[in-house]
Order: C-alpha cells, then sequence, then structure tokens
C-alpha cells in the first residue's frame, strides 16, 4: 500500500527544493565518515595524538553514528521527523564548530562523538521526510535514488575534500565546512516542509530503546577495536558477546512488548530484509575498498594527501553516471536484475584492482577497476535504497530509514575491522620475503579479492530471495520485481 499522504505530501510545489536541502545534509553527514583519513597524519601533529586516540578520530563518529540510528529513528516517528531533523543537524554544525576549534585531542574526540550523535538524528529523519514528500511509487523511487546516490558520493568525496584540503588549507577546513550548509539547512527546511509524524499515538519503548541502542553500540564498538587490537584481543571479544546477549535479549523484549521499537514483522518483511542484508555486505566491500586504495595510493604510488584526494574524483564521477542510469535500468529491468547486475558489475571492478602490480601507475593501474567499480556503486545504491523501503508509511518511514542506515554504519565497520585486518596480516606474512612494496600490494589485492566475494554474495542472496511480496499491511503484491 502506498504511504498515506501527509501534510508534507501536498506541498507539491515546495517538493523539489526540499529534496535538494535534504541530499546536501544527506551527503555532509556520509561526506564526514571519511573525511579525515587523509587528513588524519596532520591532525595527529597538530594535537599531539598517540597512535591508539588518533584511531578515535574516526571511530568516535562510527560509534555514534551507528549506534543511535535505531534510537533516533523511532523518536522521529513518535515526535515529529522535521523537528528531530532540525534537531539533528543543529548539533551536527555545533559540533562541527568544535572538531574545527580543537586544541586538545579529548575536544576533537568529544566533537566527533557528538557529530555522529547528530548524524543519527539527521539521517533517518531526512530519508523519512523524502520518502512521504514522494509518496507515489514512481516518484518515491526517483528521489530515494537521488537521495542513494548523493549518500554514496559523499562516500567516495570525502576522501577527495580531504585531500584538497589538507593539502591547501588547513585540516579544520573539513570540519568548518560543514557549518554554511548546516546554517543553510535549519534556515530553509521549515520553510519547505511541514512537520509530519506517526499517525496513530504511539509509545517510546523504553526497555527496547535501551536494549537496542546497547546492543548496537557494543556491536560498533567490538568491531572497531577488533580492527585496532585484533580478534583474539578481549576489549573487542568482551563487546561482541555483550551486543550478542543484549540482541537476545532485545528480541525477547520486543516480541512481548505492546508497541516494540522495532516490530519484528518490520524486520521480517522479505524484501526490506534481503534489501538490508545486501546492503551490510555492500558497505563492507565499499568502505574496506575505499580506506585500503587511499593507503596504496600514498604509501605504494607515493601520492600526497592533494594527489590521492584527486585521484578519486574519477570515482565520483562514476557513481554520478550510475545514480543517471539506476532509475531507467530499475524502470527496465526490474529492481532485482538491476540489482543483481551493478553487483556484479562492481565485483568485477574490485577484480581488477586486486590484480595490480607494485609497478603500475595510477592511469593503466588503478584507473580502469576505479571507474567499473563506481560505476556498479552508483547503480546499486538508489535501488537499494528503495528496496529497503519499500512498504513503509507514515508510522515507520522514520524506522525503515533509521535501519537502512544503521545496516550501512555496521557493514562499514564490519568491512574495515575484518578486511583491513585481514589486508594487514597478509601484508606482514610476506613482507620478509618479497620486500615491502610488493607484500603491501599482495595484502590490498588479497582484501580487495575478498570484497568482490562478498558481493557476489549480495547478488546470489537477492537473485534468491527478493522477489515480489505480499505486503502485510496492503494485502496486495509489493515489492521488486523480475
Amino acid at each position: 500500500m502506498t504511504a498515506v499522504p501527509s501534510a508534507a505530501a501536498t506541498a507539491t510545489g515546495r517538493r523539489g527544493p526540499a529534496l535538494v536541502v535534504l541530499c546536501f545534509v544527506q551527503f555532509m553527514l556520509v561526506l564526514d565518515d571519511n573525511v579525515v583519513s587523509v587528513a588524519l597524519p596532520s591532525i595527529r601533529d597538530d594535537l599531539g595524538f598517540g597512535t591508539g586516540g588518533l584511531a578515535w578520530v574516526v571511530n568516535a563518529y562510527f560509534l555514534a553514528f551507528g549506534g543511535l540510528l535505531l534510537l533516533f529513528g523511532r523518536m522521529a516517528d513518535l515526535l515529529g521527523r522535521r523537528r528531530v531533523f532540525l534537531m539533528g543537524v543543529a548539533l551536527f554544525g555545533g559540533a562541527s564548530l568544535l572538531c574545527g576549534f580543537a586544541q586538545e585531542p579529548w575536544q576533537l574526540v568529544a566533537g566527533r562523538f557528538v557529530q555522529g550523535a547528530g548524524a543519527a538524528m539527521a539521517s533517518p529523519s531526512s530519508l523519512a521526510l523524502i520518502a512521504l514528500l514522494f509518496p507515489g511509487d514512481k516518484e518515491r523511487a526517483r528521489a530515494l535514488s537521488i537521495w542513494g546516490g548523493i549518500a554514496a558520493l559523499g562516500a567516495s568525496l570525502g576522501l577527495v575534500i580531504s585531500g584538497v584540503l589538507t593539502g591547501l588549507t588547513s585540516w579544520r577546513w573539513i570540519f568548518l565546512i560543514n557549518l554554511p550548509v548546516a546554517l543553510t539547512a535549519l534556515a530553509l527546511l521549515p520553510r519547505l516542509v511541514p512537520e509530519s509524524r506517526a499517525g496513530r499515538a504511539v509509545h517510546l519503548d523504553v526497555p527496547g530503546a535501551v536494549l537496542g541502542t546497547g546492543a548496537v553500540l557494543s556491536l560498533v564498538y567490538g568491531l572497531l577495536r577488533a580492527g585496532d587490537s585484533g580478534w583474539g584481543h578481549l576489549t573487542a571479544v568482551g563487546p561482541l558477546v555483550l551486543a550478542l546477549v543484549l540482541a537476545v535479549a532485545f528480541a525477547a523484549v520486543e516480541a512481548r512488548a505492546a508497541e516494540p521499537l522495532v516490530p519484528l514483522s518490520f524486520l521480517s518483511f522479505r524484501v526490506r530484509a534481503v534489501a538490508n542484508g545486501a546492503t551490510l555486505l555492500f558497505s563492507a566491500a565499499f568502505y574496506a575498498m575505499a580506506f585500503l586504495l587511499m593507503v596504496h595510493l600514498q604509501t605504494t604510488i607515493g601520492y600526497g594527501p592533494l594527489t590521492a584526494g584527486l585521484a578519486y574524483l574519477p570515482f565520483g564521477a562514476g557513481i554520478l553516471t550510475g545514480m543517471w542510469l539506476s532509475a531507467r535500468a530499475v524502470d527496465r529491468l526490474g529492481t532485482r536484475p538491476a540489482l543483481v547486475v551493478s553487483f556484479l558489475i562492481s565485483a568485477v571492478g574490485l577484480l581488477l584492482l586486486s590484480g595490480i602490480t607494485p609497478e603500475d601507475g595510477y592511469v593503466p593501474g588503478v584507473l580502469p577497476g576505479l571507474l567499473v567499480t563506481s560505476l556498479g556503486c552508483g547503480l546499486s545504491l538508489p535501488a537499494l535504497t528503495v528496496a529497503a523501503l519499500t512498504g513503509t508509511t507514515e508510522d515507520d518511514a522514520g524506522l525503515g530509514s533509521a535501519v537502512l542506515s544503521s545496516v550501512q554504519q555496521v557493514g562499514g565497520a564490519v568491512g574495515l575491522a575484518v578486511l583491513v585486518s585481514l589486508s594487514t596480516r597478509r601484508s606482514e606474512a610476506l613482507a620478509t620475503e618479497n620486500g615491502p612494496l610488493h607484500a603491501a600490494t599482495e595484502g590490498f589485492s588479497y582484501a580487495l579479492r575478498i570484497a568482490a566475494a562478498l558481493l557476489v554474495v549480495g547478488a546470489v542472496l537477492i537473485t534468491a530471495a527478493l522477489r515480489k511480496s505480499r505486503s502485510p499491511a496492503s494485502g496486495r503484491q509489493s515489492g521488486p520485481s523480475g
């Protein structure tokens, strides 16, 4: 059943400008996932970070963003999506200012955590507002395709912008550039989008909120610690075991709650479940690829931060091309075939990247695989976003958006923890007999081959399970075709 039109959906003349503002904010939020990667050496030298503390400039954002999404996504449904979105943007902007003027390591880490909390408030609210502003199936698919593609563009261009700003000005500007976007959104969005919330009076499931948030926070923290200290270390194993215990308790509480935070029927709806599962694999592969490729460009090829950032520009161009093709591919082929093709294109691109040698330069070695991979990425994310929000209504649009965003963050943390660790161990094992450059390249290639395998698994999952399903809310067939 198509979502019931809300007051937001009636403001048709303002939907275009509202979509632009919401997409720009999402671009900013996803950008900050990895915008610090290139700038970390400069941040370390300027603020006096130790090696362990420096990792938390990245991890603090991941932890808060991924851990708090479910809680704030449901709060947006209950308290008002526009209200929670504006609160999140204001919090994010204030935290960006704190990061930009940080004088001590703890100030930057605290600012990054608050940034992540603001992003966890704004991101699901933004996606929910778009889903409700465009209630028709085709127009919703087109709007969500744009939103998903812009998010993918932000994830890749974070490295470009970080390299350019760090190389030409100062690392502080990677945070301060967020302020104009945040201020513009705060000024314009109240004029473009009326408030919307769940159509019936419901209460926040406090036990479910505590257990669910704790489970995701523990999971993300454990994964990040595993990437830092190894899978056998107590600081990684302890949080992962705690996450499992909390997840079991969460499922038990939700099964008995009158108004659960995340209804089990919502998670078990097949189209959304498969889309989120595929998104988990997709995010793990691409977050790891972006990190490993940036390391390869700066260590093996020898690029500086500015040149390494600019080397990612073709990736953004490929994503934009894929975005342009995505809606057309879905219209002609159906969501399922389009997603399978896009996953396989990305896998081929990763395999091309994995075939490079230390002697290969950027153009003959990196660029072909980078372009193919980015095309598949641009094709995939918009269609995944549409599938993950299939069947969402006025009552649960924020929840559906939060689940998708949470899966993306957890997938990214899994990819960084597992694939980067495997790459490092492979390189260390070969360093003595092959030399450092050949060993580093082999570790890079090994991790990318595993990333390609994850995407093939995702394509098989989509082929086998993503078919037309009967929406429990509508009683009619809905979801991806093909």
